[in-house]
Parts: structure tokens; sequence; C-alpha cells
């Protein structure tokens, strides 16, 4: 038995019905975009309509249980229009048949038939009794009439019917004579017919029909959608959510000039996480509104592709607020939105995961140490403070955490240690570090909850710490030391090496640590005036130039008395192998030559005490440093060169380095029996 597809579905729908589940036909399936976004042609047999499905239902086009000839019930789905277009988004649906021949010969919906407002189907005898077939007597059957199921009008936008009066021939009533045709004002039933006719007052259409006057605009409020629901394609949304996490503001510049941002995260009842970011005069609305652990009912904004490389959530959009947007606290609690969704990873799993991915661990701290003050590459100070994290994977991990949190979660984790209490923390949303080891560091979005009570993975970890976890030995992935000092992801190369291994010329620098004595440095440039204003958060650092008796720097278009002075060293390195040249900026410059590059600049220019000057360059020549490079081929003009920076600087401990050629020479001795065994 063929199916019976829904008739009027694709009108009906239009029109704004949103419950009449209806069954229609997939004529057509098309992937688009770099989101995986399925864009389906429905058709009720009649009519047919490009359709959006949202992204949760992809899985079943790419499991094929829905194709091209499907037959399918639409169980939720919304109508928006969008540029004066209607737009069906399908938010789940049902296979009925999964194979089907193409039932009608449907044609595009918008094009060839009825619009938005004329959506009312043939079989309505009110429509149809107002065309001119009727005055030759092929008027179709009136829907007292008609078996077949009718359109209801009010679920439609009403349709606008004809000014002029309507007649009815003789031949639609056989039994009654009518030499003349007769007026009928009345569709809805039959009626005793009238041979005098009446005066038809002309047709007054709606006021919202008019060419005229303003247009209402629809002021209902909008349908709360879950947050997995969420497309570009609605006009009007609304989600109702929990704030899981509140990053800072802050400060950018760029092209456009300077500006403020913020962000948060949102949850929802059926675990759909969404970022949302504020920037500007938005942020000066709503910053202060927002609170971690808050319910909110969010409204009008803009959705945008989400930045992979800065969100960590699984939603394929984010959330900018605008003007017109509204942010209101739900003040009554809801149970249904969990405080914060996990995914936890056992510690031996993050020594596998990638770096800068971002994840959520568990476990016991069993160490904290004291908070530091760290100056950032941007020439701003920060703080840093270091704990350690065990769980019952046999392993144990690195935590650092960064700015206010040191303060904040760090000093009363330290508190609790002191005491003699090992707690439970829960790490949200962590930063994978991979520079030396594998270690996790706090961002924006990261939140640390401490002896969190109702998660059932804090009770097994507290269990296990109690019944003898405590005194179970674990293996850290953090900085684990070879003999010699040297952590296992450490690469040690020799100086030949660089160049005959081609390290530097790939599409990301190589990180290596040598072993190398500085054979020559250059004095006649080791620093350069720089500027030491402020942008943002960080020291702009640009070259300056003398204006008069003042500085100036073009970047900032500003003039100032002092300067600042930063190194840029210009050094010759070597070892068994061979040498090389390589470039050391501040902080290392500092390391290699033991003074700041303000301090060697004023004693060689202005103390003019070159004396001295030469004994602390000469100090640093023929001295072994462990020096950590980094390689990478840059263009000079048109030409590529590779250019080897150091970053850090370290003098050689000898000991750690004996146990270390010792550690190498017993591997190698291993090697070579196993050579000769075979």
């Amino acid at each position: 038995m063929p199916v019976q597809l829904t008739p009027n579905a694709v009108p009906i729908i239009n029109g704004g019905d949103v419950n009449l589940k209806p069954l229609m036909q997939v004529t057509d399936v098309k992937l688009i975009g770099s989101q995986e976004r399925y864009r389906l042609l429905l058709s009720d047999g009649v009519w047919a309509q490009h359709t959006m499905v949202a992204t949760q239902l992809n899985e079943l086009f790419k499991t094929g249980q829905v194709r091209k000839g499907s037959v399918v019930q639409l169980t939720e789905y919304i109508c928006s229009e969008v540029q004066n277009r209607k737009i069906i988004v399908v938010l789940n649906m049902e296979t009925i048949v999964l194979d089907s021949e193409i039932i009608g010969n449907p044609k595009q919906y918008g094009e060839s038939g009825p619009t938005a407002q004329t959506a009312l189907p043939k079989n309505n005898f009110q429509q149809s009794a107002y065309g001119n077939n009727h005055m030759m007597g092929q008027g179709p059957v009136p829907k007292w009439l008609n078996p077949r199921p009718s359109f209801h009008p009010e679920n439609s936008v009403p349709s606008m019917p004809s000014a002029r009066p309507t007649y009815q021939s003789e031949s639609f009533f056989n039994n009654v004579p009518n030499p003349r045709p007769t007026f009928r004002p009345e569709m809805s039933a039959p009626s005793v017919p009238n041979f005098r006719a009446t005066v038809q007052p002309s047709y007054q259409p709606p006021p919202q029909y008019k060419n005229r006057g303003t247009v209402l605009k629809n002021e209902a409020p909008a349908r709360i959608i879950p947050i997995n629901a969420l497309n570009p394609y609605q006009g009007r949304w609304a989600i109702k959510a929990r704030v899981t996490a509140k990053g800072d503001q802050r400060r950018y510049n760029n092209a456009r000039g300077d500006g403020k941002v913020f962000s948060f995260d949102l949850l929802d009842s059926e675990g759909g996480e969404i970022r949302v970011t504020c920037f500007n005069a938005v942020l000066d609305r709503f910053y202060d509104i927002i609170e971690v652990g808050r319910v909110y009912l969010i409204s009008k904004g803009s959705l945008k592709p989400a930045q992979k490389n800065f969100n960590h959530l699984k939603s394929d959009w984010e959330i900018t607020l605008d003007a017109s947007s509204t942010v209101e606290l739900c003040p009554d609690e809801d149970g249904s939105i969990p405080d914060q969704l996990f995914d936890f990873r056992p510690i031996s799993a993050v020594e596998s995961a990638e770096g800068n991915s971002i994840l959520d661990v568990i476990g016991i701290v069993t160490s904290v140490n004291p908070s530091t003050t760290i100056l950032r590459k941007n020439g701003m100070e920060t703080q840093r403070r270091i704990l350690h994290l065990k769980d019952w994977s046999g392993m144990s991990v690195e935590i650092t955490l960064w700015g206010e949190v040191c303060n904040r979660e760090g000093q009363r984790l330290e508190e609790m240690l002191a005491s003699g209490v090992f707690p439970v923390l829960a790490v949200k949303a962590g930063k994978v570090n991979d520079f030396s080891g594998k270690s996790i560091g706090t961002i924006h979005s990261t939140r640390l909850y401490i002896n969190p009570p109702d998660l059932p993975e804090a009770r097994q970890v507290r269990d296990w710490f109690d019944r003898g976890g405590k005194d179970a030995a674990s293996v850290s992935i953090s900085k684990e030391f070879m003999p010699g000092g040297v952590t296992k992801n450490e690469i040690r190369k020799t100086v030949s090496q660089i160049k005959d291994e081609g390290l530097g010329r790939s599409d990301k620098p190589d990180w290596v640590t040598v072993r190398a004595t500085i054979s020559f440095i250059k004095t006649d440039s080791f620093c350069y005036t720089a500027c030491p204003l402020m942008i943002g958060d960080r020291q702009c650092s640009k070259k300056v130039s003398r204006s008069g008796d003042r500085w100036q720097c073009e970047r900032c278009n500003q003039e100032f008395e002092e300067c600042d002075y930063r190194y840029l060293l210009q050094a010759q390195i070597q070892d068994s192998t061979g040498l090389t040249w390589v470039t050391a900026f501040q902080e290392s410059g500092a390391e290699i030559l033991g003074c700041t590059a303000k301090e060697l600049y004023f004693l060689k220019y202005d103390g003019q005490d070159e004396e001295k000057f030469a004994d602390i360059v000469r100090s640093s020549i023929f001295k072994h440093f462990m020096l950590k490079l980094k390689i990478k081929e840059e263009l000079y003009g048109d030409e590529q060169r590779v250019k080897i920076t150091v970053v850090k600087a370290d003098t050689v401990n000898y000991s750690a380095e004996s146990r270390y050629m010792l550690d190498v020479i017993s591997k190698l001795s291993r090697c070579f029996f196993w050579v000769l065994s075979i």
C-alpha cells in the first residue's frame, strides 16, 4: 500500500504550524559548507521546499538511515524568515520508509506556488469559489462534499480574497433552475438561491495588508529551544542555560582600533554547551550581570561559526550579543540544568594527549608550591603557582595556576595541605602543555572545584586514596628527569646536527638543547633603544629614535624623555662538532651576560668604563652553557635563512651532565653487545 504524505504540509509549516508532525518525502540530499550541514528538499507530494537539518542529526545521513526517497516524519521543527525567505529547520525526525519512488510531481514552493501569505490549499472551497472557473460551471467540489482532509486556515496566515462578488453557475446545483447567475455571499454551506442581486460593499483588507502605515512587529516572546538546535537560520530564538565559566575583561588592538571583550560559557538541561562573547558597550551592559552558576534567559544574538583554535566547546557555533540582545536572570533555581558537565580523563591518558588540547581531570592534591611572580614576554607581571595531582592510574601531573587563581583557589589548597588535609581537585577545561613533559595549565575558561560533594568521581578517588592510594608510588608525567637533569621530552643535539639534519626547515620550529661554549660576542650593537609604553597589557618594545632631546615611537606616535634598552645579542657558539651563530634577546641575553641591557649600556656609554664593560663580556666567553634553542627558517629579503634563537641559557651542572653521559654510554654499550649477539 503506497504511503500517504501529509497533504499541504509545506504551506501549513510555512504558515507557522509547529505541531503538525507531517509525513514528508526526501527528494534530494546535499552536504553544504565546512560545518557539515545537510540540506534536504522535502515534498508533501504537491509542494517541495529546501530544509536545513540540525547538526545533531548528521549521523542519520552518514549511516544511511535517511537518504533520497526516504519518507520521514518531522517530530520537531521550526520555520524562520531569513532575508524575506522562509527556511524550515528540522530539529528531529524519524524514518518511516527508507526507500520509495518519488511521490507525485512536486513543485518548488514559493516559486511556482503560493507564498506564505496565500498558503490555503486547493481543496478549500472558500478560496476556490473566487476563481473565474465557477462562471463556466467548472468549479471544484464544495468542501462539505469533499471527503479529503481540509486545511484549517487558523494554522496559517489568512489569505486575501477577491474584492468582487462571487457568482455560482446553474450547472453547480442541477436541481435548481437558475436562468441568471446568483450572488452568494455565504460560502460555508449551500443556501436558498436568491434571484435578486444585492449590493456587496467593497472589500476592506485588514490593516496589516494595506500598503500604507507601519507593519506591526511580532512582540510575542521567543520560544525557548535547546542549545544544540541553534543555527544561524533562525530569526527569533531564546535559550535558558547556566553560566559555567566567565572570562576576564581583555583589551585588544587591531586595524579597527582598541576595544575590550569578554566571554562566558553556557550549559542547558540537555547538555548543550555554547560560548557567548560581548564587545565594548555590550560588555558594559552584561559583564556585572553575568555570574557563574546562575541561570539566565538569553535571546536576540547573532550566531557565527566557532573558532576552534580558541573554543574547546563541542558546539559548531558561538553567540555574539549586540545592542538588541536581552539577558534575564531566572530567579527560580532550575534543577534540570546541571552545575557543570565533566568528561574526566585519567592522568595516564594526559601523557598521550596532544599539546594545547583541552580536557578535564580529577585527583588528589599532594603538594602545592608557593605563588611566584613571573614576567611575561609582553613585559607584564603575573602570578604562577604549581601543584601536583595524582589519581588511581599510578600517574601524577603538574597543574600550573595562573593569575588570580593562584591567590584564590591556590591559597586555599596550600592552607588545606598545611593542615594535613589532602583535598580532591576537579579541573574543568585545563590546557595540556608539552613544553617539558606533560602538564596542565589554567586558562580563562578553566574552573577548579575543591572537594566537590556531588561528583561520583570525587568519591571514588577519595576512597582510593584513603584505602592505600596515599602511600602508592606514582610516576610523574611532568618534567620527569633523566640522568643529568634532562627531561624525558628534551631533544639533545650537537651543533653540527643542526645543519646536517636540516633543523628548522619544516613548517614548525624545532626546539633542541645544545651543550656548547660561547666563543664570541658582538659588542658594537648588543642592544637597541625600545619603546617603554604599554599597549593594553604588554610593552610596545618597538625600536625608537631621537627627536631632539626626546625619544619618539612611530608605532605609538608618542614622545617620551626616557627609553628602555633591550638585548639584541649576536653570539657564536661551538662544541666539539662545529660552530654557529645565535641570537639572544632580553631574558636569555641577561642569563648569558649576568646583567640587564640597560645596566651594560650605561656602563659603556654613560660611565665610559670600557675596562669593566670588557670584563663582563670576557667572563661569558668560553663558558659552558646548556642552551635551549628555537630553530626556524625565515625570509630575509629574497633569501631564506635559518634563524637560531636562544630561549634559555643555563650554566652546566657538571655532576648531572656526567650522569647523563654515563647513561648514554651504557645504552650504546648494550646496543653494541646486542649487535654482536646477532
